[in-house]
């Protein structure tokens, strides 16, 4: 789960990182009291999306009075921000962050991800912030210190000196680098995240080291512990179809292509989207039902696929462990009569009560192709939607 940038400072702010003062608004009026409310003589108006490349895109503005700040925000409310991570769609600004102004003497970068190869959290730091860090990191690695946190005693005191020494950090700037490092950690531990961003992280004219933007992530296997953080979820930011299938306990990630899939299992969905480009495809979806789905969830999985506008056709690959092909047979019949299925599908069923899920199948009278493994199924599928 992803949160705003308000949002994440906020939580930041609760663990010792500086952040400048900032207030949350929905409104142009709000944000031009805001501005007052705050007492600076510079603020800054950003746009608040679930997305990078806000500043480039328009959505980050400097503003020097509360009519500025009115007129900057009464543009931004409500349009779609495009930016190089929302696509060509863009994403709805709805949410205002006015916040005072910082004098930048430069900028770094910090972040801490949960590295799968590293079995542990990592931080990653660079000398130069407000950039693409896999660029950074594909053309000059170098530039990028990585340190391991040990998932039990934390973050060392010869890190922290290491990693500020890294960022050009000395003297007051290093300790107070070394805090908000540390306090980064803490609350991506406290918190289970897997992502904690700041970028930039910057140095003031006055000395302070602090926080400029921030990006959180969450995972959501963990949220059940932290019902506060579940409370900042914003449904509007994500894909209507994504936020379905969780209310059915349904794995969905939406894609690009035109073939959905319905499968049990995150692997066999891997495999089947996999052999479906293989066989000239492209996948719509990842949608994994899960081992224990009964008939009710894989009715709505097919309505959530069938809510995709590029969806042409359809493929169910099913291995029945504790999933059983009777039920996927019985959901999928609900389904297709429900929502007067025209389009192609394809169903390959194997293992507990195979025979009766085909029988099933076969007695429904609906249009429905049986195929006998996936590679089966996946050239039946893509020949379909090619016809």
């Amino acid at each position: 789960m992803n949160i705003h940038e308000y949002q994440a400072k906020q939580l930041l702010a609760k663990f010792g990182v500086p952040v400048s003062k900032g207030i949350a608004c929905k409104t142009a009026d709000e944000a031009g009291k805001a501005y007052t409310d705050l007492g600076v003589p510079l603020g800054v108006v950003k746009a608040q999306i679930h997305a990078g490349g806000r500043g480039k895109a328009g959505g980050v503005k400097l503003v020097r009075s509360a009519d500025e700040a009115h007129k900057v925000a009464a543009n931004l409310l409500g349009k779609a921000l495009v930016t190089h991570q929302t696509g060509p769609e863009g994403r709805v600004v709805k949410t205002i962050y006015v916040e005072a102004g910082s004098d930048i003497e430069r900028e770094m970068y910090l972040a801490i991800v949960m590295d799968r190869g590293a079995q542990a959290p990592v931080i990653i730091a660079a000398k130069e912030g407000g950039v693409d860090i896999e660029e950074l990191a594909e053309h000059r690695p170098e530039a990028i210190a990585r340190h391991r946190v040990h998932p039990v005693k934390g973050v060392q005191a010869f890190q922290l000196r290491a990693l500020c020494k890294h960022l050009g950090l000395h003297g007051e700037q290093a300790k107070a680098g070394g805090k908000l490092i540390a306090a980064l950690v803490q609350a991506f531990m406290a918190l289970d995240c897997s992502l904690a961003e700041i970028n930039p992280l910057i140095v003031t004219t006055q000395g302070e080291v602090k926080a400029l933007d921030a990006k959180m992530s969450f995972d959501d296997n963990a949220l059940f512990r932290h019902k506060d953080v579940l409370e900042l979820r914003d449904v509007n930011e994500e894909d209507p179809k994504e936020v379905e299938a969780k209310k059915f306990d349904l794995n969905y990630i939406a894609l690009t292509g035109n073939i959905a899939c319905l499968v049990n299992g995150a692997g066999l969905a891997m495999a089947t989207m996999d052999v479906i480009q293989l066989k000239g495809g492209m996948p719509a979806n990842f949608l994994d039902v899960g081992g224990g789905a009964n008939k009710t969830q894989v009715t709505n999985a097919f309505k959530i696929l069938l809510s995709d506008a590029n969806v042409k056709g359809i493929l169910v690959n099913i291995f029945g462990g504790i999933m059983k092909c009777d039920t996927i047979a019985e959901g999928v019949i609900a389904a297709a009569k429900e929502v007067k299925l025209t389009i192609p599908l394809v169903v390959r069923l194997e293992g507990t009560n195979v025979d009766l899920g085909r029988k099933l199948l076969q007695e429904s009278g609906l249009n429905i192709q049986a195929a006998s493994s996936l590679d089966d199924a996946a050239e039946k599928i893509v020949k379909a939607i090619k016809a």
